[in-house]
């Protein structure tokens, strides 16, 4: 997409750069809460540049945020996660993992890259005196997974004050169902809340040749998995946006022995807070259809990651910026389907926007997030500099507002 706008030239400048930084990561990517080299590589690289306040550790020992300032005006908070998954990549590339049975599957690698060179592009532009405000470079570990107390990396980093004073927050997506050249924007909730399940039906369990003198709890399996599949068929709206699956079940230690309990465990995606408070409460209710059935049971929600809920304001600074750099790029409209993202809780305290950035390769086949072939055209990575750097200075001269 040829075009001569100073913001695209800006970017091109550094894209061989770019692409450098992305390829580091992607060969050597980190889990949740253990991004140590990562974290060291973004921080040497931020550490570099005129004018950068570097801060680690914010709320996550793997932390990293960077800060450009003038001293006055409006705050803008542009946000990249840097985790990888327990995936063993499969792609035959001269930069695949080198961490067996890690990988970044996710894009992580190419939201820090972009990220990292959008920070190079406004600290240029702060030094020249062509832009005030402030602008926050947030590095936040731990989207992909959480800790021993069902928090990932994003509350943490709110709890500790990351985005006290922000106006907004930004934040981009690789989107591997579209093309280079084309990105995905709504307004509104956007992705789910991701929520837990966890159960025990308990009976009194029994030799398997006499059934009949105790309760079989694997018996009682049976209504309750159609009650629990017929949650969101027959309690939810159609018009509302629901998911029930349930992903584990463990029960038994031997052929002929009728075990005492059975675990269920699954997970509950929703966008609305009503109805993920609905889902909750009905699919208690299923459980307790073994009461009736001589068993008892227990059940527990863990809530996790909030639905991201975009704002429509901040969503059309993004599609301005966009449009003023590559006005034939094409907006898909429509949300981004029931996963998860842990910038949900950043969208929660103040007005943001993801967005999901084609990434595929014409002609290649798809490769899917979170799984062992995902890649990149990497000349996507260029589109999303620029953009990101185009939304920044458009709220720092006034030409955005909320």
């Amino acid at each position: 997409m040829p075009n001569e706008h100073p913001i695209i030239e800006k970017v091109h400048s550094l894209s061989g750069q770019i692409v450098d930084w992305r390829r580091q990561l992607h060969q050597y990517p980190e889990l949740s809460f253990e991004e140590i080299g990562t974290a060291k590589m973004i921080a040497g690289t931020l550490k570099q540049i005129q004018g950068m306040k570097v801060e680690e550790g914010l709320g996550v020992k793997t932390s990293v945020v960077g800060t450009l300032t003038s001293g006055d005006g409006p705050t803008i908070a542009l946000r990249a996660d840097i985790d990888a998954l327990p995936i063993k990549e499969e792609n035959i590339i001269g930069y695949a993992s080198k961490i067996d049975g890690v990988m970044h599957a996710c894009g992580h690698d190419a939201h820090t890259a972009i990220l990292l060179g959008t920070a190079h592009i406004l600290a240029d532009m702060f030094n020249k005196g062509e832009i005030k405000g402030t602008v926050k470079f947030v590095f936040q570990p731990a989207e992909e997974s959480t800790d021993e107390y069902g928090l990932s990396g994003s509350p943490y980093m709110v709890q500790a004050g990351v985005y006290n004073g922000v106006d907004a927050a930004v934040a981009l997506h690789m989107c591997p169902w579209l093309h280079v050249g084309e990105m995905q924007m709504n307004d509104g909730y956007s992705m789910a809340n991701v929520d837990v399940f966890q159960g025990q039906i308990a009976g009194s369990g029994g030799h398997g040749a006499y059934p009949e003198l105790g309760t079989d709890p694997i018996w009682m399996l049976g209504p309750l998995m159609q009650a629990l599949h017929g949650v969101v068929a027959r309690k939810v709206s159609a018009l509302d946006s629901a998911v029930v699956s349930i992903g584990q079940i463990h029960a038994g230690t031997a052929s002929n022995i009728i075990p005492t309990e059975v675990s269920i465990e699954g997970t509950i995606r929703s966008y609305t807070p009503e109805v993920r408070d609905l889902l909750a409460d009905e699919l208690r209710k299923a459980f307790s259809i073994v009461e009736n059935l001589g068993g008892s049971y227990s059940f527990n929600v863990q809530r996790g990651e909030p639905a991201l809920k975009n704002s429509p304001v901040v969503n059309e600074w993004v599609l301005a910026a966009t449009k003023e750099l590559y006005p034939e790029l094409a907006i898909v409209k429509g949300p981004f389907g029931m996963g998860g993202d842990d910038f949900g809780y950043v969208t929660q305290i103040l007005p943001g926007s993801m967005f999901f950035l084609g990434c595929g390769r014409k002609g290649d086949i798809q490769r899917d997030l979170h799984t062992p072939i995902f890649d990149i055209d990497e000349s996507c990575l260029s589109i999303g500099a620029a953009i990101l750097v185009q939304t920044a200075i458009k709220f720092l001269k006034g030409e955005a507002s909320l």
